[in-house]
């Protein structure tokens, strides 16, 4: 065991977006499991657990290593401004299409059709992205001021772990306000309830009815 924990840090140490990788497929059903607990869910979903894992350990951290390695090119020092002018740029062009990505992804994930992924998109990346100016340039501007490049994808990962929480939390809302009706969930009770007033009611207008043509 400690031999492949040793290879493992090798490998890491060499291959940041390998540790990356691993941080993201931890940490993002991490999030997601928080999030089902405190909402209260009764039935833990797994599928949906695995879901997240696969998104953040196989997307989201190479489209993320990808971006922070740009962004050192462009601006490489280590400075306030640079710090904020990368944290900045960033809500305009990685920021957006992560979202984007994550709400498209997550449903094409769950099988749904194009069009569904693409209306989940419209309605849950502008909610979203407002919150996220508001947090991701101040964590981020701590991420190039103080962190080594080498460390910035795990940094980023542990930071996400709360955001993992809210994004599963919106991608919840759709699934709540598009929940169908069932028969099967109305109480029998009620059913029968309803079936009677309905008869009552037609048993009043038929009996008018019928002394008016007896009247005739």
């Amino acid at each position: 065991m400690r031999i492949i924990f040793v290879k493992f840090r090798e490998i890491s140490q060499k291959y940041p977006i390998i540790r990356g990788m691993a941080s993201y497929s931890i940490i993002w059903p991490t999030g997601n499991f928080l999030q089902q607990k405190i909402m209260g869910k009764e039935e833990f979903n797994y599928m949906e657990t695995v879901r997240f894992s696969l998104f953040g350990g196989l997307y989201v951290a190479p489209t993320l290593y990808c971006w922070l390695k740009c962004a050192s090119h462009f601006w490489p020092k280590a400075d306030l401004k640079s710090a904020i002018t990368k944290a900045l740029i960033e809500q305009v062009t990685y920021g957006p299409a992560a979202m984007c990505s994550f709400f498209f992804g997550m449903s094409l994930l769950e099988l749904k059709p194009i069009s569904e992924c693409i209306d989940e998109v419209k309605i849950k990346f502008w909610p979203t992205y407002k919150i996220a100016i508001c947090v991701w340039p101040i964590l981020q501007t701590i991420n190039f001021i103080l962190i080594p490049e080498r460390n910035r994808v795990v940094y980023v990962s542990i930071c996400s772990l709360i955001w993992t929480c809210f994004l599963a939390y919106m991608k919840s809302l759709e699934a709540k306000q598009k929940e169908p009706i069932s028969i099967t969930n109305v109480n029998p009770k009620i059913i029968s309830e309803s079936k009677a007033q309905t008869n009552e009611r037609a048993n009043h207008m038929q009996i008018p009815l019928l002394r008016k043509v007896l009247g005739n």
